[in-house]
């Protein structure tokens, strides 16, 4: 059933009212046509719910706007929606291109800092955000009464005489809903083994994100990455007016998963009566990190399930953590969004948290 503006519908019953249902929401190709955006491919995808987000086809299929009823929810940095050729690799140019939004990929070969691993000068968070997908597609359709939509994609990681690695990705929404899911597969499609870091940088800011919000897991524990994210440490879950001068800090919370092996975090701001629920499977996303920046004008929170740290592919080797996957092996990641709009939706997300583990 398709539930829209109190009631719910089956096919019939919404095919009676319209013909088109992009009268209602779907899927809009379009192209970004000003500054370092020109060229670039995207989708604007409504629910017909209140709920919208906006999908790069030339950067990996991240996402980056994303609001319900019209209030915005993700972060976008100075970068905005830019073109990946003006990605710079070097150190940590990446940031010069990091567009925030609700979800910006990292990997495939390496994400967080960079580093030297092995002789190979690997750059901050990896080149697969910067990478346009092929065999792109994109479609709706009718199953028994709910209506999906979807966006699907590969996109290949290599270079001559290294190990390329492939993710297919397929992002999927439906009509009424008020969540995006994104189904990856990551694949070794080389004849040597490869180091495989993947981390989904899932970035929220204001009005969203403000002092009236808070992060709302079941962690067992959290450790602070550094000195920085020490001193605030009893203060994590929690958020201050935009700070000139704000250090940023970082977190890396272990976390249970639930009886189905999926781990729930979200941002929840009851003033507001809006939050933001993720989902993951912990088995192949093993890692949370939380990235905490109060700043003047770079006000944001960064949710990040991973399969690694962030000090870089050469401290994850050390340590004895990092993935190397086999020729022909793949690994499948699933993570998915949900906007809570209203206290109902909060208060169910926060008391599955809490149930979770």
């Amino acid at each position: 059933m398709v539930r829209l503006f109190g009631r719910d519908f089956t096919r019939r019953e919404l095919l009676s009212y319209t013909s088109n249902l992009a009268q209602l929401g779907g899927i809009r190709p379009i192209e970004l046509a000003a500054g370092r955006e020109r060229g670039v491919r995207a989708f604007d995808v409504a629910t017909g719910s209140g709920f919208e987000f906006t999908v790069l086809a030339d950067r990996a299929l991240d996402i980056t706007r994303m609001a319900m009823r019209g209030v915005p929810m993700a972060h976008l940095t100075p970068s905005g929606q830019a073109h990946p050729a003006y990605y710079e690799a070097a150190g940590a140019g990446w940031l010069r291109t990091f567009p925030g939004g609700a979800v910006t990929t990292c990997g495939l070969a390496a994400a967080g800092a960079p580093c030297v691993d092995e002789g190979q000068a690997l750059p901050l968070h990896g080149r697969v955000s910067a990478l346009p997908v092929e065999e792109l597609g994109y479609w709706g359709a009718w199953q028994g009464d709910d209506y999906g939509m979807h966006i699907t994609g590969t996109l290949t990681e290599g270079v001559l005489f290294g190990t390329p690695l492939r993710l297919t990705r397929t992002l999927s929404a439906t009509l009424g809903g008020t969540s995006v899911r994104i189904r990856d597969t990551v694949e070794n499609i080389g004849g040597e083994p490869a180091p495989h870091m993947m981390l989904y940088h899932c970035n929220f800011g204001w009005p969203l994100l403000g002092p009236d919000s808070a992060l709302v897991t079941n962690s067992r524990q959290v450790t602070p990455r550094d000195a920085a994210a020490a001193e605030g440490l009893l203060g994590w879950s929690t958020f201050q007016e935009p700070t000139p001068g704000y250090a940023e800090q970082c977190f890396y919370h272990d976390i249970p998963a639930d009886n189905a092996g999926d781990v729930r975090v979200a941002l929840l701001n009851p003033a507001l009566g809006l939050g933001v629920g993720l989902r993951y499977h912990q088995k192949t996303l093993p890692r949370f990190i939380q990235w905490k920046q109060m700043g003047f004008g770079h006000y944001v929170l960064g949710l990040e399930p991973a399969n690694c740290l962030v000090e870089g592919r050469d401290t994850e080797r050390a340590r004895g953590t990092l993935v190397v996957l086999q020729p022909g092996e793949s690994r499948d990641y699933t993570l998915e969004l949900t906007a809570l709009d209203g206290a109902e939706a909060m208060e169910a997300f926060a008391a599955a948290i809490m149930m979770g583990g």
